[in-house]
């Protein structure tokens, strides 16, 4: 082989190693995605792929399967008759507008038409022997209360007591060994803390639905009170609360009652995403009342407040933008006697923190008359502590009794039964049973008498009575209008 041919064949051999060598790195390129996608261990999954539910992750914390297994059975359906008279004669419920299916429509069947009608919604068992929360707006004026368990069991409930200013109300039930939901800490509830909200309407039965905490302190005007005592610092939420879900439960992810579901704010009547509950804290202290008395033992400080604003702070030279002003204090009132004045601006209640009336109204609900509070305030600049002993409607410190049965200046009254006001056609009125030495001996007001206006307020129970009674304490005296047991009206005046 000469140098010519052995030079070609160098140029040769190295053409077809480089074409070889190519290839192979394409080839290699090629099919290395396919290997490592072969090799890997992640759990790839197609989505419409379905897998046992124990292979799912769920995030700590995060878990809504324990807490609705735990307190569906302690959510009951509540089923309401109203008769005719009933239903037509208390007037449009501030709650209508919301949930107008709760009650049916008392004008259905045509006009005046005197029929019985029926109402649904939900409560909690809170006690294993058959204590069970609910909203006021869900049984007044019932005639018959029916309990449906979640077992299907269904029981009578009597009606332990009411309250209407936070509309709650109280129910038992013949049984015991009840499933119930321990009563949480609302206070401890934190804005953006998921919670679900579990009703029992008797179209769906137990019902769950999640969401967050939105708000806290809400209020929202939906209560109504002739004393202006209505108390509003719901918990709002964002789980769907819809007609027949009232007076359920809203827990936390431990399962634990930090709620109970109330209202909802929407322009059609269903849900609309803000959803409002009574906090756990104040209606376990409403419930434990109504348990013992029959009637809540409200503590009052004895102030008119409104919140504080930067308009007003600018006004009134306060020099903070948030808390609670106080625009006058009730003459020999608690506030009063602590030395709270007029211009005040209250920023804590018992150590916490309050920021708006709402607050301040919740914190203060917490007591009973006669138990002492240290309030906070802000005054030329300067905070101080005082420490107020909380009175109740009649400004005293006494216990008040059940709503059905109250002694006032030697006058022992008592609210109307159904029997009575239907024969009298009376809304309502409290009764003077007994007569003792006092100021209604003295007006020549006799037993049997029926108080139904105290000046121009109209009383349609003794809790009426009381509340108007405390307003005046100036000696001014008060026209006193009712009527006697035949029928007779009469007037009288009374130093008070």
């Amino acid at each position: 082989m000469d140098k010519k041919q052995f030079f070609l064949g160098m140029i040769f051999a190295s053409l077809i190693g480089g074409v070889v060598a190519l290839g192979g790195y394409q080839l290699i390129k090629e099919e290395q995605p396919a290997s490592i996608i072969q090799s890997s261990n992640q759990p790839v999954r197609f989505s419409n792929y379905a897998f046992d539910s124990s292979a799912m992750v769920v995030p700590e914390g995060l878990n809504f399967v324990y807490a609705a297994k735990a307190v569906t059975p302690g959510v009951v359906h509540i089923r309401s008759t109203f008769s005719g008279a009933a239903s037509n004669s208390g007037g449009s419920s501030p709650f209508d507008q919301y949930f107008r299916e709760f009650f049916g429509d008392p004008n259905r069947g045509g006009q005046g038409q005197q029929r019985p009608s029926m109402g649904s919604g939900s409560g909690v068992i809170i006690s294993e022997d058959g204590y069970i929360a609910t909203n006021n707006h869900v049984i007044e004026n019932a005639t018959e209360i029916e309990v449906l368990l979640n077992d299907n069991r269904t029981y009578k409930a009597e009606i332990v007591g009411t309250d209407p200013t936070t509309d709650l109300a109280l129910l038992k039930v013949d049984a015991s060994g009840l499933p119930f939901i321990k009563v949480g800490n609302s206070d401890q509830i934190q804005v953006g803390e998921w919670v679900l909200a579990v009703g029992n309407p008797f179209e769906f039965r137990s019902t769950v639905t999640a969401g967050i905490i939105s708000a806290k302190g809400r209020n929202i005007n939906i209560l109504r009170n002739r004393n202006n005592l209505q108390i509003e610092s719901f918990l709002q939420t964002d789980a769907a609360v819809n007609p027949g879900n009232s007076g359920g439960a809203l827990v936390n992810l431990r399962g634990e009652l930090v709620g109970i579901n109330t209202a909802i704010a929407t322009p059609t009547g269903t849900y609309a995403g803000y959803s409002f509950a009574v906090p756990s804290n104040l209606a376990d202290k409403v419930l434990a009342d109504l348990k013992e008395f029959g009637v809540v033992q409200r503590a009052l400080l004895g102030i008119n407040i409104r919140d504080v604003n930067s308009q007003l702070a600018e006004e009134e030279n306060l020099g903070v933008l948030e808390g609670v002003y106080v625009i006058n204090v009730n003459p020999n009132s608690g506030a009063d006697k602590a030395g709270i004045q007029n211009g005040d601006v209250i920023v804590a209640i018992g150590g916490e923190k309050v920021t708006k009336t709402s607050e301040l109204q919740e914190k203060v609900a917490l007591n009973r008359p006669g138990d002492k509070v240290e309030v906070t305030l802000i005054r030329d600049g300067k905070k101080k502590t005082v420490t107020a002993t909380l009175q109740n409607t009649l400004g005293t410190t006494a216990t008040v009794a059940s709503a059905n049965n109250m002694t006032i200046q030697g006058g022992a009254f008592t609210d109307l039964t159904d029997e009575e006001k239907e024969k009298l056609n009376l809304e309502g009125g409290a009764k003077l049973l007994k007569v003792e030495e006092g100021k209604w001996r003295e007006a020549g007001i006799k037993e049997g008498f029926i108080v139904t206006r105290v000046d121009k307020g109209q009383i349609l129970s003794v809790e009426d009575l009381s509340r108007a009674l405390t307003r005046t304490n100036d000696g001014s005296g008060l026209l006193i209008e009712g009527m006697y047991e035949d029928g007779e009206k009469a007037y009288y005046g009374i130093g008070w």
